[in-house]
């Protein structure tokens, strides 16, 4: 073996070609499993729903797909039965059966939750009709065929010229085929749609990449097909390109399905502990009231943990509406006006005002019973703006001593 050919020769080695993809299958089995785990809670639980069985069956037999696509896996099948390439009509059954997954959710998802029509349920049986007569046709070509010779990797190629394995071959890829196409031109027709959440329309442009990329496997492997009947060699293509293309699909196709429920999930997180995190001057504030506060949760969610601070703020506020001035609110918001602050923030600027001012006089203030009936209502709700507007201590001082001033002793504008 001479220098220069000695790594090319490596480099196209069967047993090296055959291990990288074995690995790249068990990388997109491995995506595809952590899928359907993320996703099966929410399928067991609105297990009435038939667009999350589908979601659910096209996870997993996308799973199966990919273990037993496995070089390894497949000479394991076949030695497990003593039928020399078994394990080709068994994988094209499972892709086949992923096919009709994949219509099943398009028409689910065409058809709405609610859709329950006779017309929907029609279109439904028939994919499955159809599909299950494809994966008996492979199953009977598969008998009917001489396959004597076990293939790990070129078996589309190796045995694409045999009597009734051809046919097989060429059965699994259009009904492959037909099913990518369908369901990534709904998806990027679907990803056009106006007022879509950002996160579905991520998971959908995912979605769209990885079906279309299903249709680039496809072409490949018809490509070397068709190349071996009419006396080429394009192997490489079903060999070397079909297999990465398929695991970056399914790649793809799992983020796709994950981005919507894990994206909102982190952003529903997100907000939880940025509110908990702007309540913290206002909670610090009521605790000089209180002297203590709510008692710490070290299991306790971040859910939990807002909530109860949220409860604190209140019924402390509760307690001191019957302190707060209320001439000073007023005055407060129309300084605030007067400075040039919107609405939007003088309300919240003027609430803060007026409860630092009713803390700080709290003992010495006269309680005015009068304001048992006192509406608190915006005050509470707004609890947020009020906790952020303390975080500025100068623009609150500029506001209160202006609003406590008499009249035209202070200027408004400097």
């Amino acid at each position: 073996m001479d220098s220069a050919g000695g790594p090319v020769r490596l480099a196209l080695d069967p047993a090296v070609l055959a291990g990288q993809s074995s690995i790249s299958f068990w990388i997109a089995a491995a995506v595809l499993t952590a899928a359907l785990v993320i996703k099966l809670p929410t399928i067991i639980r609105l297990w009435q729903d038939p667009m999350l069985r589908a979601v659910g069956g096209l996870l997993l037999l996308a799973c199966a797909v990919f273990v037993f696509v496995a070089p390894s896996t497949i000479r394991w099948t076949n030695r497990i039965t003593g039928v020399p390439n078994i394990a080709a009509p068994w994988v094209y059954s499972l892709l086949t059966a992923f096919c009709a997954s994949c219509l099943v959710l398009i028409i689910a998802w065409r058809a709405g939750l609610s859709d329950r029509s006779a017309a929907t349920r029609r279109a439904i049986r028939r994919v499955v009709s159809v599909y299950s007569a494809v994966i008996v046709a492979l199953w009977v070509l598969f008998a009917l065929a001489d396959v004597p010779v076990e293939r790990l990797r070129d078996l589309d190629t190796y045995y694409t010229g045999t009597p009734f394995m051809r046919e097989e071959i060429l059965l699994y890829l259009l009904a492959h085929a037909v099913a990518a196409f369908i369901t990534s031109r709904v998806i990027w027709n679907w990803v056009r749609t106006e007022g879509l959440d950002v996160w579905l329309r991520c998971g959908l442009k995912s979605l769209g990449v990885g079906y279309g990329l299903n249709l680039l496997f496809d072409a490949a492997k018809l490509t070397a097909v068709g190349a071996r009947w009419t006396g080429h060699d394009l192997d490489w293509l079903s060999t070397d390109v079909a297999p990465p293309v398929a695991c970056l699909s399914a790649i793809l196709i799992a983020v796709g399905f994950i981005l919507p429920h894990a994206g909102q999930y982190l952003h529903d997180r997100w907000h939880v502990r940025l509110a908990h995190h702007e309540l913290r001057p206002l909670y610090l504030l009521m605790r000089t009231v209180d002297g203590g506060g709510p008692a710490p949760l070290p299991r306790g969610g971040p859910e939990l943990r807002l909530t109860r601070r949220e409860t604190f703020i209140r019924d402390v506020l509760l307690g001191l509406a019957r302190r707060i001035d209320e001439g000073l609110h007023r005055r407060a918001y129309q300084t605030a006006l007067e400075l040039g602050f919107a609405p939007e923030t003088a309300k919240p600027l003027a609430a803060a005002v007026a409860v630092l001012d009713a803390v700080e006089r709290r003992e010495g203030a006269p309680r005015d019973d009068a304001a048992g009936d006192r509406d608190t209502t915006e005050l509470l709700r707004g609890i947020g703006a009020v906790s952020r507007a303390l975080r500025d201590p100068d623009r609150i001082a500029s506001v209160r001593i202006r609003a406590a001033a008499p009249a035209g002793s202070v200027p408004v504008h400097e």
